[in-house]
């Protein structure tokens, strides 16, 4: 058997003939009124609806809402409970329970100013504010990028 000796094994549906009146009633199975019951009707392109519905003025940015994969530690929960000299990184977050992961990954930590911290910590691949920034090194803290 070659290619093009193959044969579908059941018959070809026919479509569904819509709007020429006979045994379908008044409307001919389109409804009443509306674009869909129009003939020689044209739907609109999608896209250019979806567009036209999203406000275009300065300032508005498209679906931009912060990141969702972003874990935030304030320096006061990290002063509770690491002690002098550890490091601190999102695994040892995850280990200790400050964050969680999210959708079963581990989540970008950033750390921010709030509290106060005296202990030396070693930082490793999170992201700071400019405070935090601040107070880790006055502590004698070491970041590492």
């Amino acid at each position: 058997m070659q290619l093009h000796q193959i044969r579908p094994i059941h018959k070809r549906k026919k479509e569904k003939r819509v709007g020429r009146g006979g045994k379908r009633g008044t409307y001919s199975g389109r409804g009443i009124k509306g674009q869909r019951a129009r003939a020689g009707r044209k739907l609109k392109p999608i896209i250019r609806d979806l567009l036209k519905r999203y406000p275009k003025l300065r300032g508005y940015k498209f679906g931009i809402r912060g990141d969702k994969n972003l874990a935030i530690v304030n320096l006061a929960s990290l002063e509770k409970i690491f002690s002098d000299g550890e490091k601190v990184s999102p695994q040892t977050l995850i280990e200790k329970k400050i964050i969680r992961k999210i959708k079963g990954r581990i989540p970008l930590v950033k750390v921010l100013g709030r509290g106060e911290i005296a202990k030396k910590l070693i930082f490793e691949n999170c992201l700071f504010s400019k405070k935090a920034r601040e107070k880790i090194k006055k502590a004698g803290g070491n970041i590492k990028d």
